[in-house]
């Protein structure tokens, strides 16, 4: 640990831990940035800044350059709001339990996707006597969030006397950058553009790029990039993330809790899916899926102990999983890396569960101290 080194949420001793590397972080953020040319960088924190840390990140990606910050829930943004931090701020899914006139108040930007949404804002607009800053998202595919098609012209016409920051829309298939949707997508976002200049809307800014479209796709950065696990150093695709000048901020580590030898033959953790086919030595790591372990990595997911790469062995259990380690001398409280620095990559451990980098990072739970480094 360097001097500046701290740690939060830790449960006892630290049996098990995610580093999280501020320094990385920040060098993403400004690799990110001189990709992106003359567009603005949003750099999105929710989920805790995708199980990394929403605080910290919040104020190291400041630091480095971002000239937005993006969160899902108001919630989400007025606490980043108490933790000090005062730059431009996008909230993007609204409901009418939100303190939407605390968040107009704090100056958190508000995103719409109906027009239910947009009278959610003037009511709260009413109750802050504050005016909102409105982003206006548009469905261009995705099918999911986004002002339907065929309501594009009635929202638009709602707004044009509202300060709206900026037009949007989200990728359904960025992952895979020939899929012909983003070429579609990016021709309904422009149907979208012109349909808000016939209402009089010109925003002052358009985005379109989710972190795969970022590093991908320049013909869809629009004035802004949004970016998720990308600023983390994961790749949005099945990819290495380090082709891009990027590098994992998280690594996640458990301390061996018990060494025992058995004979051949031995059947191994629920339902004795890995039976030793020698006798050999097993070590005990206390994490499971109450951590964020899937269960789908049982029998299948890689980890170093130091820089030897191992497979767990059997079924992840709810606190804790079994490595088979041979004739190798381990001790109790060696280091075991699941993913990140010294270990496999989150994207490894992605492919064998079945599953994306991003569900990885953040489903990892409130026992699994965090132990930020650095920062800017």
């Amino acid at each position: 640990m360097r001097d500046n080194d701290r740690v939060t949420r830790a449960v006892g001793p630290a049996r098990a831990v995610a580093d999280i590397d501020l320094w990385a972080y920040a060098a993403n953020v400004r690799a990110l940035k001189r990709r992106i040319g003359s567009a603005q960088l949003l750099c999105v924190v929710k989920a805790d800044a995708y199980g990394h840390g929403a605080e910290q990140c919040a104020a190291t990606a400041r630091a480095a350059g971002a000239d937005w910050l993006g969160v899902a829930f108001v919630d989400e943004a007025l606490a980043l709001r108490a933790a000090g931090d005062r730059g431009p701020l996008l909230a993007w899914i609204l409901n009418e339990h939100d303190d939407l006139a605390g968040a107009i108040a704090r100056d958190v930007d508000l995103s719409i996707s109906s027009m239910r949404e947009l009278e959610l804002v003037l009511d709260a607009y009413h109750a802050a006597g504050a005016p909102p800053r409105v982003h206006v998202e548009v469905d261009t595919g995705l099918s999911r969030g986004g002002v339907a098609p065929g309501d594009w012209d009635a929202v638009f016409a709602a707004v044009r006397d509202i300060d709206v920051v900026s037009v949007w829309s989200h990728l359904a298939c960025a992952d895979e950058p020939t899929h012909p949707a983003n070429d579609a997508q990016r021709a309904a976002f422009e149907r979208a553009l012109a349909v808000a200049a016939s209402q009089g809307v010109t925003p002052r800014l358009r985005h379109l790029a989710n972190s795969a479209a970022t590093l991908t796709r320049p013909d869809l950065h629009f004035d802004l990039v949004r970016v998720g696990m990308a600023s983390y150093g994961v790749s949005p695709m099945d990819d290495n993330i380090e082709q891009f000048g990027l590098e994992p901020v998280m690594t996640v580590r458990a301390r061996i809790a018990q060494v025992r030898t058995v004979p051949a033959g031995t059947g191994v953790s629920y339902g004795h899916h890995y039976v030793t086919d020698a006798d050999t030595r097993l070590a005990l790591v206390p994490l499971g899926y109450a951590d964020g372990v899937p269960r789908a990595a049982s029998n299948r997911a890689p980890v170093a102990i130091d820089g030897a790469r191992r497979t767990i062995a059997g079924t992840v259990c709810m606190d804790q999983f079994v490595i088979d380690v041979g004739a190798t001398e381990v001790e109790v409280g060696d280091d075991v890396v699941l993913f990140g620095a010294g270990g496999p990559s989150a994207e490894e451990w992605a492919r064998v569960c079945g599953t994306i980098g991003y569900e990885l990072t953040t489903r990892l739970g409130v026992r699994l101290a965090r132990r930020f480094h650095g920062g800017v």
